[in-house]
């Protein structure tokens, strides 16, 4: 058993070894053809990081070639296939540029825009790569309306709305956390004009009444009139799209609180009057 074990290790080490002095001598070659078949094969072997690496060695000397579109093409993929979706993305970009009548332009500017997405990071991160993978998604399926993969760019599109989505609901509720009020009662307006038909509008709506009552709760008392009429608009309109809500009974209760100041407003702005006519008859 222990010797068995043994010539195992021994032969993997022999073949491995025989692999790495093969590729070298592939590398070393002065013959474009010949590192051109074999990173081909490698290719076919599904060991990209080998075939990549010929097919780079390679790639100035075929540009212009029959077999420049060849290379250009899986040299693509071979980074795509490696997760260097950045490379990818550039070599995908350049062969349908180049190659603008080749039968795989298509597919090619399909996994630019494919490539994108998958080096889109999640949704707490800086987003700009998405919404740079949304417009070259959008832009292809503008540009072949009819398209195999019309499906499969779709669905990228989707998803990638959504992953902006769920960045702009949680940037909105730290806005909220952090007791930023000015800034989340903007960041709730502008996600509820970007998302209408978000699911998180109905959480949104009531995080608007909730910060709105304790910016009025914590502010200057001339500013606060002002700040509990809006928690009552907010109340209002709140109850008028979400009449079964979970978060109805906090709301009313913000609602109420409102109510009671504005009145106790009120009543002070009727005695001010009061007095002051009083002391002109005096």
């Amino acid at each position: 058993m222990v010797y068995m074990r043994y010539f195992l290790v021994v032969l993997v080490m022999m073949v491995l070894t025989s692999c790495a002095s093969k590729f070298r001598k592939l590398e070393k070659s002065d013959d474009w053809k010949v590192k051109y078949e074999g990173a081909l094969a490698y290719y076919e072997e599904q060991d990209y990081f080998r075939a990549g690496a010929l097919f780079t060695q390679i790639e100035a000397i075929v540009r212009g070639l029959p077999e420049g579109e060849q290379v250009q093409f899986k040299l693509a993929y071979c980074n795509f296939y490696d997760r260097s979706y950045l490379l990818s993305s550039h070599y995908f970009k350049t062969f349908f540029e180049t190659y603008a009548r080749s039968e795989m332009a298509e597919e090619a500017e399909y996994m630019y825009a494919y490539s994108l997405y998958a080096n889109s990071p999640i949704y707490n991160l800086e987003q700009s790569s998405s919404y740079e993978a949304i417009d070259a998604m959008q832009n292809f399926v503008n540009k072949y309306p009819t398209t195999e993969f019309r499906d499969q760019a779709t669905a990228v599109i989707d998803e990638m709305q959504q992953k902006l989505e769920k960045k702009a609901y949680e940037n909105a509720k730290q806005y909220h956390k952090l007791r930023r009020y000015q800034s989340a009662l903007m960041a709730f307006e502008n996600f509820r004009k970007d998302y209408p038909d978000s699911k998180f509008n109905e959480e949104i709506a009531f995080l608007k009444i909730e910060t709105e009552f304790e910016y009025a709760e914590k502010s200057l008392y001339r500013k606060q009139k002002e700040r509990y009429s809006s928690v009552k608009e907010f109340y209002e309109k709140f109850i008028d799209a979400y009449p079964s809500s979970d978060y109805l009974k906090t709301a009313e209760r913000y609602y109420q609180i409102s109510i009671n100041k504005l009145s106790k407003f009120a009543k002070e702005t009727v005695s001010g009057t009061s007095d002051s006519k009083s002391a002109k008859k005096n």
